[in-house]
């Protein structure tokens, strides 16, 4: 295993397509919800809480073998807008891509056969962190800072909210992801004895209708 690979896949520069995605901070910021560092701190916060624990629960159990089929039905199951579900396989299928290209792997090859419109992105992360010879612990690690970094950036170009301010704010919450993906990679850890069930089902609502109503404008600066 080569932990530096765990650096490639979660860097910003990697070509999995999140740069085009505010981690719906850009309906946050028009509803003026964030309108500088401390709400944003707040956004994330809630974000880790939610979707980041459960996207690093689901990419855990795919390292751990859980079969993605199983993986994927359980993500559709705890995302209930459609426009985050549409995204979450946009995002899946741009990550295909650049794992495929990257580590090259029969899983990742079944996994685009299975899904040609693509999987859960938290779904794809766990088999291409798998495929990188990653440990589920590193996967998860990866989905929770995911959760907070996407808004983070997006919210420096929104509101042209400065770098350093946005950079202090993942640096506090820091403790929280080390304590979230813990809880997921438990969480993981459960589904071979309790199946799917045993994944946490936290919900984001605002997220969710933040989402659809994002969704539907006319004119935006990213894609979700």
């Amino acid at each position: 295993m080569s932990r530096a690979a765990l650096l490639v896949l979660a860097d910003g520069r990697f070509p999995a397509g999140g740069h085009a995605h505010s981690g719906g901070a850009e309906a946050a910021v028009k509803a003026g919800r964030v309108t500088g560092a401390e709400t944003l701190e707040s956004f994330c916060r809630g974000r880790l809480h939610t979707t980041g624990l459960v996207s690093a629960a689901l990419a855990a159990a795919a390292v751990l073998g859980v079969a993605p089929r199983l993986l994927d039905e359980a993500a559709d199951a705890r995302t209930p807008s459609p426009a985050l579900r549409t995204a979450a396989r946009k995002l899946g299928r741009q990550l295909m891509r650049a794992a495929r290209a990257t580590w090259p792997s029969a899983e990742l090859d079944a996994l685009a056969r299975e899904f040609p419109k693509g999987a859960h992105q938290p779904v794809v992360l766990g088999l291409a962190a798998r495929a990188a010879g990653l440990e589920a612990v590193d996967a998860a690690y990866c989905a929770v800072y995911e959760s907070v970094s996407g808004p983070s950036s997006a919210t420096v170009r929104l509101l042209s909210l400065d770098p350093f301010d946005a950079t202090a704010v993942l640096a506090r919450l820091a403790p929280e992801l080390d304590r979230v993906a813990d809880r997921a990679l438990e969480a993981a850890r459960r589904v071979a004895d309790e199946g799917v069930e045993a994944l946490p089902s936290a919900s984001a609502p605002l997220l969710e209708i933040g989402a659809e109503a994002h969704a539907a404008w006319p004119v935006r600066l990213f894609a979700s």
